[in-house]
């Protein structure tokens, strides 16, 4: 198991006096008891979310399967696999395969997890059907963006290579009993796995929704859950829930995650296990994933630090340990993993479920539910219900129009330089403590626009003094979307839509001619309705539309931060 360094100064008593309260209550056996009064009284949506504490053993059985699998794919003559998911169905299989690569002579792995409309024709550009293996990922079975692509991409298949053949490239991971099983198993998919219905989403990384994609590009699957099985027996997660529920419910609920280059992805993984499993009841813990380290007066007293490090390059251990140089000389509480190769994340993905599991006992709220995600779906149904009915979209009308940008939702700014200005003068309000800023993207995602956006959260966060965090639209629903509704209300949120030229209609069934919406129309309501439920929870929001190119128009707002 990776050794743990924990470096907290003055949180250190705190942290001392909750591992007591946790060995005094027998937290740690009570979690293992699947005993549900851990976290509340009511076994509701915890009785049946625990099933991941048994996933490192018991997956075990399934490697055979997984294994043959991979191997009849390959057998066939497939060299591609596509996997269709969103939130704890996507983020997994996306870090094995930033974090692994591909082994010679397995499948690549892509994951498409956005419905702007650029990106999933670009995708299907990618992807010949003839040697593309689709996974179409998804607990529920139900869930829009999931659903959506596979209809697009079953009719791409549908149409090239004919009804049986197209069957033969789709494969489904669910729960038994939904939509999507029925759906599977009607067309004919090549495989079905049935999920242990009792894990949740955000704690499925060791079950069939990342083991299977893990498989396809050809992870050692017993080596990865070795490591995990190794952490179910260390102690190392008490420290860190301990570590992370005590200091955040003292103000330090930043939790500000670092990582090598070799395990960057990782931390997109943690940022939705522990936003959406603590952000509700009016408290939560926002993890920070991303950020660069380059100045010290940036820092406030609000973040607690967690470094994961991966031996690589000289160069990035320089800068690696140089991050870390400025986390000492500003004594901020900082908690490092060193990890011995890449399989030791199999044993990072329990840990920090453990972790969070705990963090959720000490801030006194349910880590398994998600009270808030529900607000913005039923918003983004009601936008497209009204769109079908007007042929437009309800929302309010532009403020003002300048440099190919429009500005939404500030009445009074007579720039965009004033509107973004006096938007982010608000996080310092002392009514408003330890204020965070969210970039919210519904932009198509690319390295570049990436980029553009990262500029502009590191200069809000030099000039405001406080945590940013960036997420694409739909995607950061799945993630950190229950926290901006259900956390404490001190962020500041910045949404970004934009003009799409090119769109593309979702068929109505698998298979149908049919179309009542498109990826354009979709998108568009779900950013609409997500803004309409941050401002019915009374959370502060402003939205720019770039009707130009994306990261001219972004950089156009950086430089209004100077």
């Amino acid at each position: 198991m990776s050794p743990i360094k924990i470096r907290l100064h003055r949180g250190e008593r705190a942290v001392a006096d909750a591992l007591r309260e946790l060995r005094s209550k027998r937290i740690v056996e009570r979690i293992w008891a699947q005993d549900h009064t851990v976290w509340k009284p009511d076994p509701g949506e915890i009785s049946n979310r625990l099933g991941w504490l048994d996933s490192p053993q018991s997956m075990l059985e399934a490697v055979p399967r997984i294994e043959a699998f991979a191997q009849r794919a390959r057998q066939d003559g497939l060299k591609q696999a596509l996997l269709l998911g969103m939130g704890g169905s996507s983020l997994a299989p996306e870090v094995f395969r930033h974090t692994f690569g591909v082994r010679q002579g397995f499948l690549d792995l892509s994951v498409l997890d956005s419905v702007d409309p650029a990106a999933v024709l670009e995708c299907a550009a990618r992807h010949d059907p003839s040697a593309t293996l689709y996974i179409v990922s998804s607990k529920s079975g139900g869930t829009v963006e999931t659903s959506s692509l596979f209809k697009y991409f079953y009719n791409q298949a549908l149409k090239i290579l004919g009804r049986k053949a197209a069957a033969r490239r789709f494969a489904a991971i669910t729960d038994r009993g939904s939509g999507l099983e029925d759906v599977a198993r009607s067309l004919g998919f090549r495989e079905i796995f049935l999920n242990d219905p009792n894990i949740g989403g955000r704690f499925s990384a060791l079950s069939y929704f990342g083991l299977v994609p893990a498989g396809l590009i050809g992870l050692d699957l017993r080596r990865l859950l070795k490591r995990a099985r190794a952490a179910r027996d260390d102690s190392s997660a008490a420290w860190l829930g301990a570590a992370m529920g005590e200091l955040a419910a003292a103000g330090r609920d930043k939790l500000t995650l670092m990582a090598s280059p070799g395990v960057a992805s990782f931390g997109a993984w943690a940022e939705q296990l522990i936003a959406e499993s603590t952000g509700k009841e009016g408290t939560g813990i926002l993890p920070v994933n991303g950020e660069k380290l380059d100045l010290l007066g940036s820092l406030g007293d609000d973040r607690l630090f967690a470094c994961l490090h991966l031996k690589g390059t000289p160069e990035e251990e320089i800068e690696f340990e140089a991050q870390m140089a400025v986390l000492a000389a500003s004594r901020q509480p900082c908690i490092r993993i060193d990890l011995n190769d890449h399989y030791d994340l199999g044993g990072e993905f329990f840990r920090w479920e453990m972790a969070t599991a705990l963090a959720g006992w000490r801030l006194g709220i349910n880590p398994f539910d998600q009270p808030d995600v529900e607000s913005a779906k039923k918003l983004a149904r009601r936008m497209v219900d009204e769109y079908r009915q007007i042929g437009r979209f309800p929302e309010p009308a532009c403020i003002l129009q300048q440099d190919g940008i429009e500005l939404y939702g500030h009445s009074t700014a007579r720039s965009l330089d004033e509107g973004l200005l006096s938007f982010l003068e608000r996080t310092g309000e002392e009514s408003r403590p330890r204020s965070y800023v969210a970039l919210q993207a519904y932009l198509k995602p690319s390295a570049e626009c990436t980029q553009a956006l990262q500029a502009l959260r590191h200069r809000i966060r030099d000039r405001c003094k406080v945590a940013t965090t960036v997420g694409y639209g739909p995607r950061f629903l799945h993630s950190t979307g229950q926290l901006h509704k259900g956390d404490a209300g001190n962020g500041l949120f910045i949404q970004f839509t934009a003009a799409m030229p090119e769109d593309a209609p979702i068929p109505d069934d698998p298979g149908s001619e049919g179309s009542s919406l498109t990826f354009g129309v979709l998108k568009t309501a779900q950013a609409l309705g997500d803004e309409r439920a941050l401002r019915e929870v009374g959370r502060r929001v402003i939205r720019f539309h770039l009707t130009g190119s994306l990261v001219p128009g972004l950089n156009r707002l950086t430089e209004a931060l100077k």
